[in-house]
């Protein structure tokens, strides 16, 4: 089997390598998955708690070390896949518990005439191997949304982690052997978009949950639709931040240049894309914003004051390089950063930015803040909803009805008030309409989402 290298984005250095697949071992991995999962489905609740909760156990005593491999390979800054890290650890734990709560309903068959006798209950079983698809920038916390969800409801998982930094989610799938999972109830395959549509394709995946591009998305979609498995997509954001002339500005621009400048490098999903500032504090906040961005510290992501690191690599810093260069081609200042060196991206305000620039419909994927001034509230609204993706939006004002008004107008699966975007609690459903998949995510919903209702019915039962 070939191998794959694994480097450091910023430097270079090698740090390891991964079995790379072809599409032929698709058959034999969903197959081994298949007799894993029949040994999970017949696991009992308490039991698959208990593995759960080891697993958490092992990752936290690993948790140094497993950051710093986040980091290296990755390209967050430490201190931040430390934070992510701990979520997983959080995620794993929190569906440790779900595991004994998939609760069944029981229905009153009197509310149908004839059926008084009837007693009817609903129970839930797993769905079957189920197929996780894990993006490049929170490969840890994504991840243990979906393997730790799909385990709990006792499914088997064959996770695809990002190919660029996967050696992170293969230390974690050691642990599984002495968790106590049974063999083939996780299983790591690394691949090329032929892998993903062979699984994607795989009649005996049950479900295929990914978090990524639109249109990676979309094809993985597609796919599973033409045999009516179950796919959970959570895609791409354009995440509009508002600033209304009532707010308070140092927490908005705080709001700003940690949710977009300075958390996973600017490329997180639900980071704030797009600034919307009110015409009379414009020049105040973009003040603000470009002071504060000139004081990030860029550089090697292993060091304990870097802010902002390197990109996942040197071609997705050139394309965040090239949207810079358009703004400004079409009328918008670059106030401060923008400047490229390698996979680095120093961090960059740009104001004047028109609305309707086709670069503003697009998410830019690096650590850039273009702000866009307006007038009335309503037209930052509209602004905001123009763009095909629903993610996050956020407001900024001390005008709680002006606030409820503009959260229900946004067209986004989550609105923050008074708060960065680019917040996610695993207690939380997490996703948005539009190009951003539809799909919600969360502590609560998907282990059930990864289950299929089965009702019972003994008739007569009550006569």
């Amino acid at each position: 089997m070939a191998t794959l290298e694994v480097t450091n984005p910023g430097t270079g250095a090698v740090l390891g390598s991964v079995p790379e697949s072809v599409t032929e071992d698709v058959q034999t991995v969903v197959a081994q998955g298949v007799t894993g999962q029949q040994q999970m489905a017949s696991t009992p609740a308490w039991q698959r708690q208990a593995m759960l909760e080891k697993l958490a156990d092992l990752i936290e005593a690993d948790a140094e070390e497993l950051a710093r491999l986040d980091a290296a390979e990755n390209g967050k800054p430490i201190v931040q896949t430390r934070g992510e890290v701990e979520a997983a650890i959080r995620i794993f734990r929190g569906y440790a518990h779900e595991a004994t709560r998939l609760l069944g309903r029981q229905f009153p068959m009197d509310a149908v005439p004839g059926l008084e006798n009837h007693f009817a209950v609903t129970i839930r079983q797993p769905l079957g191997l189920v197929a996780a698809l894990i993006p490049f920038n929170y490969p840890v916390e994504l991840y243990s949304h979906k393997a730790a969800a799909a385990l709990a409801a006792g499914n088997a998982v064959l996770t695809k982690p990002p190919t660029r930094c996967p050696l992170t989610l293969f230390r974690i799938h050691q642990y599984y052997e002495q968790a106590g999972f049974p063999r083939f109830a996780h299983q790591v395959i690394v691949g090329n978009r032929q892998v993903v549509a062979a699984i994607a394709d795989h009649p005996d995946v049950a479900a295929v949950t990914l978090t990524g591009g639109t249109a990676a998305g979309r094809n993985v979609a597609e796919r599973c639709a033409r045999r009516f498995a179950k796919v959970y997509l959570e895609l791409g954001g354009n995440d509009p931040l508002i600033v209304c002339d009532d707010a308070d500005l140092e927490a908005a621009a705080a709001a700003i240049v940690l949710g977009r400048l300075a958390r996973g490098n600017g490329q997180i999903c639900c980071a704030v894309k797009r600034v919307y500032a009110q015409a009379d504090i414009h020049d105040a906040l973009v003040e603000r914003l470009t002071s504060w961005a000139a004081k990030l510290v860029v550089g090697d992501q292993l060091d304990e004051a870097t802010e902002v690191g390197p990109l996942i690599g040197q071609a997705d810093a050139i394309a965040v390089e090239q949207a810079i260069q358009q703004l400004v081609a079409e009328g918008a200042e670059l106030l401060t950063g923008g400047q490229r060196d390698g996979a680095f991206i120093r961090p960059a305000v740009l104001s004047r930015v028109k609305p309707t620039s086709p670069t503003m419909a697009e998410e830019i994927f690096g650590p850039v803040a273009p702000v866009v001034r307006f007038e009335h509230l309503d037209d930052a609204v509209a602004q905001a909803n123009a763009s095909p993706y629903g993610l996050q939006a956020a407001i900024f004002t001390r005008d709680i009805n002006r606030a409820l008004k503009a959260a229900h107008q946004l067209k986004a699966g989550g609105v923050m008030i008074n708060g960065t975007t680019a917040m996610r609690a695993e207690n939380l459903p997490f996703g948005g309409p539009g190009d951003t998949g539809g799909y919600r995510e969360g502590l609560h919903d998907t282990v059930l989402d990864f289950t299929r209702q089965k009702t019972i019915v003994v008739a007569g039962a009550l006569a």
